[in-house]
């Protein structure tokens, strides 16, 4: 398959603002990609060569990939870094200085015989060499990595090095949600969207896009049903619903819930193979190395040959043995100088959840089961914990627990159904687990996560620089994100510097697909970092598109007094940003203390 038709696709998808347009790119791509190569198309598309999980990124640097392009373009690397300067693009740096043609038949002329003229450049060519590019390692991989960008950027087009480039270097950036590419998925190989929940559960399972498009592409939905839990693959977590009081948790859970401690800390899914254990993140990272101590801990005290396990992992004060702030397990995430911040900043893990045991796959089964299994291989010791838990029937009592959680360094309670139907939903949000936080109980009293979509210019002290960003939540029913406020205070002069430069990834010409928008930004972004605010209260709004007509058929909802809270969410994808019914809810419970 040639790749310039990967290419045009990509340039169709950027100059859409809307999302079915973008699902109908997609499914005339799949249709017409070969089986054999559809998986490396679809993770070409995403931006990367494997699943998160495994690990392996390209990540070149841009200084490297400029040098490449200044040898496959023969036009010096000053006047190449130049043009970078004046663009701000790796993408469009290669496609001009690439369509000048400056000294390329020159170039061609010395550097290959005729019969050796450029080839075109092909999906399976692009994605093998950029391999190599990723595991080159050690001496001489620098330059290794340098001729082979440089060999494809020789034989490709302007418009492919455009691409090309973009990808190399981590940038390509085209938006394209999971589940939009499950839709083109259904809808190319299945004949529509009904097979997508058939198709999703695969992708729930695995983890890995790039494999269930190769399956469905050869087989058919039919090909799906041997999707299976296994240990080393990541299972899509299941995440929860929020709501406002006592009394609503339990009336949506049928009058009795299981309420656990929400520990502030990082959720990790734990697989375990003999004495070898692999972290997840949230995000489907495999982040092992941060935590060697967690790998021991579950090591030496989940007693079983194979197990999935989930967990929170907290920072501890080694003095003490209090539990500290999620801020300050962040200085784990680092790649060098693991075994200091170790003792810096040792953990704990809670344990709450059992997704696999010697074979058995448990996320069809009821949350009773999964947590009689959970007691049965955990063995507690200092700094291992089942997550405490209570099985609870009225307001008054949860109320007293969510006190109590709150008293010991909690955030809250997750309150879980202990009905026969609560079985683990991964990658799914829905009622079967309710988070019950400090922040709803009041106006907003603590923050809520928002993904930036947009910014604005700023005056005076920050002319020149981001005034304002612009923050949506996010929409599950539609896959959108919907803005709720223009945050410019809570910034330190150390934010505003660091903000271009942590935003500039995600710039794109045009309000994305994704994102829905009465006002209109100076510069857009792809949606892709979560950012932590706090306001005074939530308001109507006639400017913001968050449950635009829930309440109101003219107004949606926004933050009054927006402040950013020095928190960047890393740790949270957009899509894990809090969410438009969950705005809603806070609201209308907002009201009723009002009216009270």
């Amino acid at each position: 398959m040639d790749y310039s038709l990967l290419v045009d696709a990509y340039e169709k998808v950027e100059s859409t603002t809307k999302r079915l347009e973008m699902t109908e790119i997609l499914v005339s791509l799949f249709k017409g990609t070969p089986a054999e190569v559809i998986d490396k198309v679809v993770y070409l598309t995403q931006g990367k060569l494997y699943p998160d999980y495994v690990g392996i990124e390209l990540g070149v640097a841009e200084k490297l990939a400029l040098r490449a392009l200044s040898i496959a373009s023969a036009i010096p690397q000053e006047e190449v870094e130049s043009e970078f300067k004046r663009s701000g693009d790796i993408g469009l740096t290669a496609e001009r200085v690439l369509s000048r043609g400056k000294m390329r038949s020159i170039l061609d002329f010395f550097s290959s015989p005729p019969q050796q003229a450029a080839k075109k450049l092909t999906v399976d060519g692009v994605y093998e060499t950029l391999d190599k590019v990723a595991r080159a390692s050690g001496e001489g991989s620098q330059e290794l990595k340098i001729s082979l960008i440089t060999g494809l950027l020789r034989n490709s087009s302007s418009k492919e090095a455009k691409y090309l480039l973009r990808t190399i270097t981590g940038k390509l950036r085209l938006g394209i949600a999971d589940m939009t590419i499950l839709d083109a998925l259904a809808i190319a190989f299945c004949g529509g969207k009904d097979a997508r929940p058939i198709i999703e559960r695969a992708y729930n399972l695995s983890s890995d896009l790039g494999y269930v498009a190769k399956v469905v592409a050869e087989k058919g939905v039919g090909g799906l049903s041997h999707f299976k839990v296994t240990v080393g693959r990541p299972i899509r977590p299941m995440l929860a619903e929020r709501l406002t009081s006592a009394e609503e948790i339990l009336e949506k859970l049928g009058g009795r819930c299981a309420a656990e401690y929400k520990y502030d800390g990082e959720r990790v899914q734990a697989h375990k193979s003999g004495s070898g254990v692999t972290l997840f993140s949230r995000r489907l990272e495999n982040i092992t190395h941060h935590y060697p101590d967690a790998c021991e801990l579950i090591s030496s005290h989940v007693k079983a040959e194979e197990a999935i396990v989930e967990a929170e992992c907290v920072a501890i004060d080694p003095d003490s043995g209090e539990m500290r702030p999620f801020q300050e397990l962040m200085h784990r995430r680092r790649k060098h100088g693991v075994e200091q911040a170790m003792k810096d900043y040792p953990v704990s893990l809670f344990i709450f959840d059992c997704l696999y045991v010697e074979g058995l796959d448990l996320t069809c089964e009821p949350y009773t089961k999964r947590r009689e299994a959970l007691a049965k291989i955990v063995e507690p010791g200092e700094r291992v914990m089942v997550s405490e838990s209570k099985v609870i029937e009225n307001a008054d009592e949860l109320e007293r627990f969510f006190e109590e959680a709150v008293s010991e360094g909690c955030e809250g309670l997750v309150c879980k159904s202990i009905a026969p139907e609560s079985v683990y939903q991964a990658g799914a949000r829905g009622w079967l687990w309710i988070k019950f936080k400090r922040s709803y109980q009041s106006k907003l009293a603590e923050p809520i996560d928002v993904t930036v979509v947009g910014a604005f210019w700023g005056r005076g002290k920050r002319a020149g620089k981001y005034g304002a960003l612009l923050c949506a939540v996010y929409d599950p029913d539609s896959d959108t994100f919907k803005t709720v406020c223009k945050v410019g205070s809570g910034f330190t002069d150390e934010d505003l510097e660091k903000v271009p430069e942590k935003l500039k990834p995600y710039i794109i010409e045009h309000k994305h697909a994704r994102v829905e928008s009465r006002m209109k930004a100076d510069v857009w972004f792809v949606p892709g970092i979560v950012i932590e605010v706090i306001g005074d209260e939530i308001t109507l709004s006639p400017l913001h598109t968050a449950g635009l007509g829930a309440l109101r058929p003219d107004a949606g909802l926004a933050i009054r007094f927006p402040r950013f809270t020095g928190r960047w969410r890393h740790d949270k994808s957009p899509e894990d940003s809090t969410t438009v019914r969950e705005l809603i809810d806070m609201y209308r419970a907002q009201l009723k203390r009002i009216e009270a």
